[in-house]
């Protein structure tokens, strides 16, 4: 009888354990909601996290002079040109040490489509914990949560998945 006691007992802390384990790994704790922060758009536009409530974004902290934050540059203006017309939103922000016209120098010679906010204060970057880093990039789910934090580049197949599963189908296909 102690043996089959101890048998259940083991099982049912297993069971617990297991349970456990499996709620964290899809319920991570450190799943948190996404700062109020307003960007200061290059195109003089002012734009608020929360006007993105519903929808995914992509929130990435770069610099002219970091050479990863510009060999991604060509992958995040194809994600845009895929998945905007999806519902996706990149909001790429400009360190605070970027001087503003080489911002924009690199804005018009990239062709970039998505919007670039300068964060001249830092403010952005503190908000998001203080990003000194870059490239550092950020995913927003729909509800404002932040799903995944990367500083280095990214794994571009990886986030493709990612935001495809986060996007209704494209029409048609």
């Amino acid at each position: 009888m102690k043996l089959k006691l101890k048998g259940v007992l083991t099982g049912l802390f297993a069971l617990t354990l297991l349970f456990s384990v499996g709620y964290y790994w899809f319920n991570p704790a450190e799943l948190q909601q996404a700062p109020e922060v307003d960007f200061k758009i290059v195109d003089g536009r002012a734009l608020r996290l929360t006007q993105l409530k519903g929808q995914p974004v992509l929130v990435v902290f770069w610099a002219t002079s970091c050479a990863g934050c510009i060999k991604e540059m060509p992958h995040f203006i194809e994600l845009y040109h895929e998945l905007a017309p999806r519902g996706l939103e990149i909001v790429a922000v400009a360190m605070a040490y970027d001087p503003p016209n080489q911002v924009m120098e690199m804005r018009q010679r990239k062709q970039i489509p998505y919007p670039i906010a300068l964060d001249i204060q830092g403010d952005v970057a503190r908000a998001f914990g203080d990003v000194r880093l870059t490239p550092t990039t950020f995913l927003i789910d729909s509800q404002g949560q932040v799903v995944s934090q990367k500083t280095g580049m990214l794994n571009m197949a990886r986030m493709r998945q990612k935001l495809d599963s986060m996007l209704p189908a494209a029409k048609g296909g």
